[in-house]
């Protein structure tokens, strides 16, 4: 096996520095390895499991370094369900956001950071930049992190899947405040290799102790391609409608 040699940043700087003498980014390594067994070693790689900017973890950030094992109660449900739901303890103890997000085809916390309406921070040689997650998946970028404004609730399912058979089914949800007074949902499903988005902004009638009348919210999402997604739409009413009566009346 060829010797690599790992860039370890503590700085952006440096990490700049690394892409521009062509080191490529490892993320936890769950994904290149196999790659670099069949196809050669690069002379040397960078993780960014050192950098402070890639290790954060709060209420509406998180970090590309962070392994998903660390993905806990600081950050929204929805996130930190999809993230215990990646492979095996042993997996999700090396596997990071980023690696997930910008480097797997599987992407298991797309719908959720879709349906948290989140922007990524990238790093490319030329500086840091704020993008969308639709440049993070088609171009996959050296993702520093993730930024959302906080939801008023969430939900995540993914089906059980079978062994070598297609990726299983997820429903991802998210309500979140308006600025008018009105609740917006977000809804995520993924369909094979397909994530399939959806928005929502009902009129939020009140129903009164039990909260917002979902049917507006469900009523729009119907129109929607993620209603046509075989086994989805249950889930995605029995989340809509739980969401909507933890929610606060507006």
């Amino acid at each position: 096996m060829a010797e690599v040699l790992v860039r370890l940043p503590k700085t952006v700087s440096h990490a700049r520095e690394h892409l521009a003498e062509g080191a490529v980014p490892i993320g936890g390594a769950t994904l290149v390895w196999a790659t670099w067994q069949r196809d050669g070693f690069p002379e040397q790689a960078m993780s960014l499991r050192e950098l402070p900017q890639a290790n954060v973890i709060g209420p509406e950030e998180l970090g590309g370094a962070v392994v998903l094992s660390r993905v806990d109660g600081r950050v929204p449900y929805v996130l930190r369900a999809a993230a215990g739901s990646v492979g095996t303890g042993a997996v999700r103890r090396a596997a990071t956001v980023g690696g997930n997000l910008a480097g797997s085809a599987l992407r298991c916390l797309l719908p959720a950071a879709l349906v948290l309406e989140a922007r990524a921070t990238v790093l490319a040689a030329h500086g840091v930049y704020e993008t969308d997650l639709a440049e993070v998946t088609a171009k996959r970028p050296v993702l520093l992190g993730l930024r959302w404004n906080t939801p008023v609730a969430s939900a995540y399912r993914k089906l059980p899947g079978e062994a070598g058979g297609a990726p299983p089914l997820v429903v991802a949800t998210a309500l979140h405040a308006g600025a008018d007074g009105r609740h917006r949902l977000r809804a995520a499903v993924r369909d094979g290799y397909e994530v399939l988005t959806a928005t929502a902004s009902g009129t939020g009638t009140a129903t009164g102790t039990r909260g917002p009348d979902p049917a507006p919210l469900l009523d729009e999402l119907r129109e929607t391609p993620v209603a046509d997604v075989p086994d989805a739409w249950n889930l995605v009413t029995e989340q809509v409608t739980t969401l909507l009566a933890a929610a606060p009346d507006r």
